[in-house]
């Protein structure tokens, strides 16, 4: 028996074992005891978790694949969780303890993997998985770059991220059209920023959402002050700042607004 890959799910199973243990290899391990894996389907990364000293939990929404694991891997069977990642409240499983989250993960909702293990920083040292190529080289890439971004700035204020490799489409049933990339997010050691942080990702969202506009443009709907606003910082646009920049400018508007 072996699961159909399902395209409303984003389903592309991963066939290449060398690669799979190459990804359950990314984790260093260090400073928790638990890994979540989301999207596991028929396990061939889950094989090469169970072997780690870790405790290897997974998260799936597809009814047959959470049949085909409960049915290979029986010591598995209670930590297999038949839920939607997105939605599902994960202290009701690590009670506010740390845990890792590794996966090859559905390209239609990477990027809302990212935002919800940002969410949930205090708890995830350490974030390793398989994205399309192209999404992977945005959260990892620096100011500067045309792929620069929202996803870049938030990931990076909070995690140190690595571009591993690149998988090609061949090794996955059925092949996407795209290559596909690893990276790893290794949590920075002061994970809380010097700046309001709400304000700080209304900042950085407002700031690209108008990427060719200079940030004194773009930023309007703050009301800023003359004062402010000749700041030379307003004079860029949002995709030459670094994250320190970012966080600057944040303290800036905040000091503007007392």
């Amino acid at each position: 028996m072996s699961v159909k890959a399902k395209k409303h799910l984003g389903q592309h199973f991963l066939k290449d074992e060398n690669i799979a243990k190459d990804i359950a290899d990314t984790l260093s391990l260090n400073g928790y005891d638990n890994v979540l894996e989301i999207g596991p389907g028929m396990g061939v990364l889950t094989k090469y978790l169970l072997e780690k000293p870790t405790t290897t939990h997974v998260v799936e929404i597809d009814t047959e694949s959470v049949d085909y694991l409960k049915n290979n891997y029986l010591h598995l069977a209670d930590r297999i969780y038949e839920k939607d990642f997105l939605r599902y409240d994960l202290n009701e499983v690590f009670k506010g303890k740390p845990f890792a989250i590794i996966g090859n993960f559905p390209y239609n909702i990477s990027s809302q993997i990212v935002f919800k293990t940002l969410e949930m920083r205090d708890q995830i040292p350490e974030f390793s998985g398989m994205f399309q190529k192209e999404v992977a080289q945005r959260i990892c890439s620096k100011e500067g770059s045309k792929v620069y971004g929202i996803l870049s700035v938030l990931t990076q204020a909070f995690y140190d991220a690595d571009y591993l490799f690149t998988v090609p489409p061949s090794v996955f049933n059925p092949p996407p059209k795209v290559d596909s990339g690893v990276l790893l997010l290794t949590r920075k050691e002061n994970y809380s920023l010097p700046c309001d942080e709400k304000l700080f990702f209304r900042v950085v969202k407002m700031g690209f959402q108008q990427r060719r506009k200079t940030l004194r443009n773009s930023l309007k709907t703050f009301n800023l002050s003359d004062n402010l606003k000749a700041n030379a910082i307003f004079g860029q646009r949002p995709e030459q700042l670094s994250v320190a920049q970012f966080i600057e400018l944040t303290t800036l508007i905040e000091k503007d607004k007392n």
